[in-house]
């Protein structure tokens, strides 16, 4: 198998790498879900955790068109038609809810539909599938706010710029549980069309490795390891009501 580099297996994530998908910042550590999925797979693919090489690459710079530096980028990034003009990916390794996040004791965190959330002020980042769902699925009457990073929208929110946020579930958690601890998640939105939204690898458009990859992605859910993975380091990501 031809990679990156000879021996080496080359993973990129964006920095600062975040919680629960990653643990203190640091993907080598194995820690966090997606650290704990990389070096699985890596397993799988024949590398050891010595030969992993992480990179880091900006979350919208990953599937952007253009050659990439890396094997495979592994950064909550949901496969969708529209990105697979420019990247391949491997099939899905988690699948995910979009949530609200609103400070307690404010208005939007009283919202118990999707026509609650209407009247807000709702912020998501840039680029992603949680700023897809506010336009597409909520369709506020005020335009959303997006941010280059989640770390910006989170500052938006605590100071009363916006009424809420929409990120994936289980960053949701992390965020209203250890950085936003005035927050709480409003609810989470039912899956759109048949088949759920689904974080996928993200490779080279063409790549030789993605048959590869995603086999072993396959191989990990069927013989049960991703949702051990899940299990311990996202299990809280099921308690949130449904918004409808």
């Amino acid at each position: 198998m031809s990679t990156e580099a000879s021996g080496k297996l080359t993973i990129a994530t964006d920095s600062p790498a975040y919680e629960p998908w990653f643990k203190g910042d640091d993907p080598k550590n194995g820690e966090g879900f997606e650290s704990a999925v990389a070096y699985a797979v890596a397993k799988q693919l024949g590398y050891d955790k010595a030969d992993v090489v992480w990179q880091s690459v900006p979350f919208n710079k990953a599937f952007a068109p253009g050659e990439k530096t890396f094997d495979f980028d592994i950064n909550q990034v949901s496969i969708s038609d529209e990105r697979k003009k420019a990247v391949d990916f491997s099939s899905g390794y988690y699948d995910v809810r979009q949530a609200v996040i609103a400070l307690k004791d404010s208005k939007a965190a009283k919202a118990t539909s999707i026509a609650d959330l209407r009247k807000l002020h709702l912020g998501a980042q840039v680029g992603t599938t949680s700023l897809n769902y506010i336009d597409d699925v909520v369709k506020p009457a005020q335009e959303a706010a997006a941010y280059s990073k989640n770390d910006q929208a989170k500052s938006a929110l605590k100071n009363g710029q916006i009424d809420a946020i929409v990120v994936d579930l289980p960053t949701a958690f992390y965020i209203t549980s250890a950085e936003v601890t005035d927050a709480e998640i409003v609810g989470q939105f039912e899956n759109q069309g048949g088949a759920p939204e689904q974080f996928g690898l993200v490779l080279d458009k063409g790549s030789a490795l993605t048959s590869c990859v995603t086999d072993a992605v396959d191989a990990l859910r069927e013989d049960g390891t991703l949702a051990k993975i899940e299990q311990k380091w996202l299990s809280d990501a099921v308690d949130a009501p449904v918004l409808k």
